[in-house]
Parts: structure tokens; sequence; C-alpha cells
């Protein structure tokens, strides 16, 4: 079969190949490493010569497991990097758990040579964890962004899908590696040719680190009413000090009982239990990612007393709190 590709004419070509060193901890997104990989080898290709080279890396050098179970053969373990590397560190699942002692060490070692240094999918949280993202801006992957904003005041977190300041760089997992790649590639070669990488893998829709990860209030619930998607957008953010239904339907400007009914139509519930099911989403999320007690939990989810907050829990979730993170901490440990 003949190769048709359109050769991209890379002006300022390097003497040598930038190298991107990945990082692959235990548990990695296949998804998101394979993504900002691919965009490597198809650039490329696509300039007919060796733009970027690669390695793979990880403790101990031997295998890393994605969380889809398929074993990735290491090149080296956490070997020293030279200045010009761009780190990209690989997270997945149960990312704590993946985020070593000695996985920190060598992450503050190569951030003090001045390395670019990013986080794939939930490797932000290794990133905060080792301090390289102190006073900075970031992003992780929306499911992890509670958990994240609890333990890490000091980052700026955002919901774009990819975040880079300065010589840090992460994304909010899945797809948001290529974005992330195609930036840099355009940075690096030119639009023509990032725009050409982007052909290859059929992706038409680049986004930019303005855009969020998640959709939109009216698209992910399917209702596209602009006043209860306004009512439902407050509740997200202010789920520590819950806003009582009457002043949500006053901001909106409309009475108590005209939010009921919309809620009904278009939800099949109540303001109050629409909200209540927000603050137990979140307190679920912190108490399977976080090590905070479950009082804290509670005061984070605007909940005034630890036994109303498990009494409401254990009505919506079958179960209590403690026993909640009882069963997740003995399925991690299997």
């Amino acid at each position: 079969m003949q190769d048709h590709r359109h050769v991209v004419n890379v002006e300022h070509a390097p003497e040598r190949p930038k190298r991107f060193v990945f990082v692959l901890l235990e548990n990695f997104t296949l998804l998101s490493f394979a993504s900002a990989l691919e965009c490597l080898r198809i650039a490329n290709r696509m300039a007919d010569r060796p733009l970027y080279s690669w390695i793979l890396i990880g403790e101990g050098g031997g295998e890393a497991n994605c969380s889809a179970g398929t074993a990735f053969r290491l090149d080296d373990d956490l070997i020293e990097t030279q200045r010009d590397d761009v780190i990209l560190v690989c997270g997945g699942i149960d990312i704590q758990k993946a985020t070593t002692k000695k996985l920190l060490g060598w992450l503050r070692r190569e951030a003090r040579k001045g390395v670019t240094i990013g986080g794939l999918c939930t490797a932000a949280w290794a990133l905060a964890r080792a301090g390289l993202l102190d006073g900075r801006r970031a992003t992780i992957h929306w499911e992890n962004a509670d958990s994240f904003a609890e333990e890490f005041d000091e980052v700026e977190l955002t919901k774009s899908v990819f975040v880079i300041d300065g010589n840090r760089m992460t994304t909010a997992g899945g797809t948001s590696s290529i974005d992330l790649m195609l930036k840099i590639i355009a940075d690096d070669h030119g639009e023509e040719l990032a725009n050409a990488v982007a052909d290859q893998q059929i992706y038409s829709s680049i986004r930019t680190d303005q855009d969020t990860q998640r959709l939109s209030v009216p698209t992910r619930i399917g209702v596209r009413h602009p006043k209860l998607a306004r009512v439902i957008q407050m509740m997200e953010q202010n789920i520590e000090e819950p806003i009582s239904p009457s002043i949500l339907a006053r901001d909106v400007g409309m009475s108590t009982r005209q939010l009921e009914r919309l809620f009904r139509r278009y939800l099949n519930r109540s303001p109050k239990r629409y909200y209540m099911e927000l603050r137990l989403q979140k307190a679920r999320n912190l108490l399977m990612q976080t090590d905070m007690s479950v009082i804290n939990v509670a005061l984070a989810c605007g909940f005034a007393s630890p036994s109303h907050f498990s009494k409401c829990y254990r009505a919506h979730y079958n179960t209590t709190p403690y026993r909640e993170r009882g069963s997740h901490s003995t399925r991690l440990s299997v």
C-alpha cells in the first residue's frame, strides 16, 4: 500500500530530537499516555524526520501496568534526565498509592534542574504532593478535583482541559493529552504540523487551555432551561455552605414554587433533593480519595453534624460513611 501522506516542511528543525521521558505509574490510564505518544510519532512521520524521541521509565525499571491490566516494558528505572528533556508523569486510578516516596524524591531532584515536568490525567496529584505546583495553575481529571482542592489549597485548580504554567504542565485526562501535545508541537514547529497531526488522528475539535473539561450544565443533564442551569451551577459552586431554595429562586428572578416546578418537570426531584445528592456525591469522592476524617468530610459538604451526615449518607448509598471508607481501603489493599 502506498504512503500518500503530505510531508509538512518544518523550518528550523532541531539538530537532535526533543526527548520526552514518560514516567508510567502503576495503574496509569492508557488513553492519556497513548494519546500523547501517538502525537509525537505522527509528528515525526508528517515531518519525515525525527523531531521527537521518547523513553518509558518507572520505579524499578521492569514493567508498569495500565489500569486496563496490560503490562508495558520499561526502558529504565527513574534515571537522571537532561535539562532539555520533557518529563510527562502518567497517572491513573489509585494515584495516592502510586505516588511513592522514591517517586517524590526523584521529581523534586529533577525539578531543581529546571526540567519541564507535566502530569497527565491524575498525575497532577503526584506533582502537587512533591510541591511542584505550589503557587501555580493546574488541572486534574474532574473526578479527582474535589479531593485535590481540599488537599492542595496552595495550587490554583482550574477546570481547563490542560494548563501550561511556566515549566509545569497538567492535563485533565483522556483525550486532553492530544490537546496539550498539539499545543507543544505548534509552539515547536508551527500550526501546520500540529494541524496535520490532528488530521491524522481524525481529531477535528482541537481544544485550548481556555476550554473546560466537563460538559456545560445544560448539556450534561439534558436541560436547556437557562434559569434552571444557573441554579444548578450555583449549587455546584456552593457545596460547603448550601444556599436555601428560596434564595436560589430569588437570585434567578423566580418564586420558590416556580423553581420547585422546574426541578420536578426536568429532573423529577425537588431542588432540596437534588442539592443533597450533589453534596453526598462530593462526600463520597472525598471519602474514597482522601484521608480526611469523616467529620471534616461532613463539614466540607455542608453538614453541621456527623450524625446528620451519616443518616443522609446511609439513606442514599445504603451504607455508612465509615463502612464506605473501610470497604474502599480493603479493596485497595487486595
